[in-house]
């Protein structure tokens, strides 16, 4: 049976690929801001936002799938009071950075199953990440080596490289940190068939 990964993320198909899954890959093209902002919203919290936005992806990459198995996955990071989208330039990922020093926030990242336009499976795991503080001196240094690759991370951080520097404690689930929940999502796969049991 044929797996659909309703993603572009680097990491999560990283993720797949070193546990052996195979898989297509076919981001959806979906208003993720739009969608975020409609569900904040209405009140939404971060667990709620994450696991829609998954499935969305689920769903929507499904209906040009006949028939395959599609896997949605999201994060969101909630801070202070809001959730947070991606920075569009250095100079909002330094502020936001800025902002994070010596405080916690939430991390949920979460994986849908969809197929044929019906949603068939969700999770969502939150994670409490808590930023060192950060002196001007390294977030000069930390920016200039990673330049706009963290662009693509909605905290501005690669956990699974130099981003790890940022933290001072980490409680919660390291796949999850890394952009989907893989645990749950191979049991899940085990389940619909596509991995042996």
């Amino acid at each position: 049976m044929s797996l659909v990964l309703a993603s572009g993320s680097a990491s999560r198909k990283t993720l797949l690929t070193a546990a052996g899954v195979d898989f297509v890959a076919d981001p959806a093209d979906l208003d993720e801001d739009a969608l975020m902002a409609e569900l904040t919203a209405r009140g939404a919290d971060a667990v709620a936002v994450a696991t829609e936005l998954a499935a969305q992806k689920a769903l929507w990459v499904s209906r040009r799938h006949p028939g395959a198995l599609v896997l949605g996955g999201d994060s969101v990071i909630a801070l202070n009071g809001r959730q947070l989208s991606k920075c569009a330039t250095l100079g909002a990922a330094r502020a936001l950075l800025a902002e994070m020093s010596g405080r916690e926030h939430l991390l949920v990242s979460a994986a849908a199953l969809a197929r044929d336009g019906s949603l068939l499976w969700t999770h969502a795991s939150p994670c409490h990440m808590t930023v060192r503080e950060l002196s001007p001196q390294f977030l000069d240094d930390y920016l200039a080596r990673e330049g706009t690759a963290i662009l693509s991370s909605v905290g501005c951080y690669h956990f699974e490289g130099r981003g790890a520097q940022l933290f001072a404690r980490v409680d919660g689930d390291y796949f999850s940190v890394l952009g989907l929940p893989l645990l749950p999502v191979l049991a899940a796969l085990r389940k619909e068939g596509v991995l042996q049991l």
